[in-house]
């Protein structure tokens, strides 16, 4: 009977933290945490459960290795952004708000968000943790880039920190929407489109009147 060469082995033990990651993200997006067993997810990844516990000492661990695994490169991207698009604020900020939308709004990871929402006030710990990792860090990055359109004289002198919220609120819609009514409804509403609406309007009412 073949067995696995050793460097076949290793190399298969050393994807198995960022498969179970990923088994992680489908089973929590699809059950919830509360729902979620640990055995489902190491049966997709073909593992034991001790062998699971190897690598991820809890459930609440798991998922924050998914929230480190997903969210935090996709946060990352966004700040490059900043960083590389400082000359053009508008065109940065649409960037910004596209890009959550292709890495996160219509990805699975849009299920964490959801679940994030529905179980908060059951798991502290977990939401502090999301809090601090993903919607802080996320709206520092918006109030950075509007802040910058401001002092540019590209965006209309408002509050920052509310904008920011006027801005993300309707693609977080769209995104649970996504997630919840858009999964049962036969004819759901075209979502590139829609995103395209909002930045249109937001823009709209955020830039500067040009004078003559």
């Amino acid at each position: 009977m073949a067995t696995d060469k050793p460097g076949v082995r290793q190399r298969r033990k050393d994807a198995r933290p960022a498969e179970m990651v990923e088994a992680a993200l489908d089973v929590f997006a699809e059950r919830g945490f509360a729902a979620t067993r640990l055995e489902e997810i190491a049966d997709r990844v073909g593992v034991s459960k001790g062998t699971l516990y190897l690598y991820f000492e809890s459930k609440e661990a798991l998922f924050k290795a998914v929230v480190e695994g997903g969210f935090v490169p996709a946060l990352a991207e966004g700040e490059a952004l900043l960083e590389a698009g400082k000359e053009d604020p508008e065109r940065l900020l649409r960037e910004l708000l596209r890009g959550w939308w292709d890495l996160v709004g219509n990805t699975r990871l849009a299920g964490i968000a959801k679940l994030m929402i529905a179980e908060s006030s059951n798991f502290p710990e977990l939401t502090e943790h999301y809090r601090q990792n993903v919607i802080e860090r996320g709206h520092r990055l918006m109030v950075a880039v509007l802040e910058l359109g401001m002092a540019r004289g590209v965006f209309r002198q408002q509050s920052a920190e509310l904008l920011c919220h006027v801005a993300f609120a309707p693609m977080l819609m769209a995104s649970l929407w996504r997630q919840s009514f858009g999964m049962c409804c036969k004819e759901d509403m075209n979502y590139d489109d829609y995103i395209a609406l909002h930045l249109d309007m937001l823009m709209h009412g955020l830039l500067q009147e040009k004078t003559q």
